[in-house]
């Protein structure tokens, strides 16, 4: 007896209410199809009516699946370990200086928490640091996408000039000079190694278990109800309606996996330190930008520096919403200091850009409303993930 389900959600393009209508077509033999209309989630005379775990399901919210892991790297306990031991080795860069971890503390959300991260030795970086949290899950990584895997995010890491900035020869070699590494990555990877893709997959690994637990939404997403608070329910029925926030901030990680113009205004950290500058015009020149584009570019071009389609510059991809009480600040170059800063960035209806997203418009909201907004996206954090700096194995000469 198939079913089909049909939600019409409204308020996502600026109408403030939303119009519930679920139909059922059952087929069997020659009966007719019947139709069942739910009222919508308000009363007739303006009280309030949150919208319900099911309901939260039919527009595509839900707790989180499992991790779909490349069938070219199967998952293993001993592989786990050995990736915990890499993120946190401070050998795969250049200087023995910088791990993954000084990037991504376990302290800080699994970012390092600065507007703009600090870069290798000699350079800063020109972009917020984004959490680890649930990497897993995603299609695309990096604010402009260009990562397709974890592991290829992690080699990019790794050899990237303002990052760790290190030659894959050298990494293999560092690991070969470890007894404890090269007994590990023989026994999970079989010998002859180490070799830095094999690196790169341990880490990948690693990152696979860094996830979401105990979040108060999931909770209440499992049917216990009294998990969000009545603003966070009030927060929740705005995200989805008023405030139009789930236009591109839906699905398991609160996030469409597009990418978008926001017009997020400039930190003057960015434009007018010189040092900063220097990692911009690398990233336009070694990314391959025109030389029209290297002399005019004033900002992130963002996906265009992966496309160079010319509609594309200036637009990210959109981060998920978990765990947003860790990972301050927010946007790719970390513009907003607080969620507070953010809704009222969105309620003024967006910045400037000339691919400014068609989606973006004044809100209206009341500060009633942005505090529920604030109460609902804190709703999505869960408890602090914190995994302890191992002791590295040291050096030995190998021959």
């Amino acid at each position: 007896m198939p079913v089909r389900i049909r939600w019409i959600a409204l308020g996502a393009i600026g109408i403030p209410a939303i119009v519930i209508i679920v139909t059922v077509v059952l087929m069997s033999g020659n009966d007719a199809p019947s139709v069942i209309t739910l009222p919508p989630p308000s009363t007739a005379d303006g009280e309030f009516v949150p919208l319900t775990p099911f309901q939260a399901r039919v527009l595509g919210f839900d707790v989180l699946d499992e991790v779909n892991l490349p069938q070219d790297n199967p998952f293993s306990e001993a592989k786990v370990a050995l990736g915990r031991l890499l993120f946190f080795d401070p050998r795969l860069s250049a200087n023995s200086a910088v791990s993954c971890a000084s990037c991504h503390q376990p302290g800080q959300g699994w970012t390092d928490g600065l507007p703009l991260s600090f870069g290798y030795a000699g350079s800063v970086h020109w972009r917020n640091t984004p959490t680890i949290i649930n990497s897993a899950f995603h299609p695309k990584l990096d604010w402009d996408g260009k990562a397709l895997r974890l592991d290829i995010q992690a080699q990019g890491a790794m050899k990237g000039a303002v990052a760790m900035n290190m030659d894959p020869v050298m990494v293999e070699e560092r690991l070969r000079q470890i007894p404890e590494y090269v007994k590990r990555f023989d026994d999970v990877f079989g010998p002859g190694g180490p070799w830095f893709d094999d690196a790169s997959r341990a880490i990948a690994i690693f990152q696979s278990t860094i996830l979401s637990s105990n979040v108060p939404f999931d909770r209440f997403m499992e049917g216990d109800e009294s998990a969000l608070s009545e603003s966070e329910k009030r927060g929740f029925k705005l995200f989805t309606t008023t405030a139009g926030c789930s236009a591109c901030h839906r699905g398991r990680l609160f996030t469409d996996e597009d990418f978008h113009g926001l017009g997020v205004p400039t930190p003057e950290q960015f434009s007018t330190n010189a040092i900063r500058q220097i990692t911009f015009n690398y990233q336009l020149r070694s990314r391959g930008v025109s030389e029209e584009v290297y002399r005019t570019a004033t900002d992130d071009p963002g996906l265009y520096l992966v496309t160079k389609v010319d509609t594309d510059f200036g637009q990210f991809r959109t981060p998920m919403l978990r765990e947003l009480g860790q990972t301050a600040p927010y946007m790719h170059n970390g513009a907003f200091a607080t969620l507070e800063e953010v809704i009222e960035f969105y309620n003024s209806g967006g910045g400037e850009s000339p691919n400014l997203d068609p989606l973006l418009r004044p809100l209206g909201l009341t500060d009633q409303n942005k505090s529920d907004l604030v109460a609902f996206l804190m709703s999505l954090t869960g408890d602090p993930i914190i995994v302890e700096e191992p002791q590295l194995p040291p050096y030995k000469v190998i021959k």
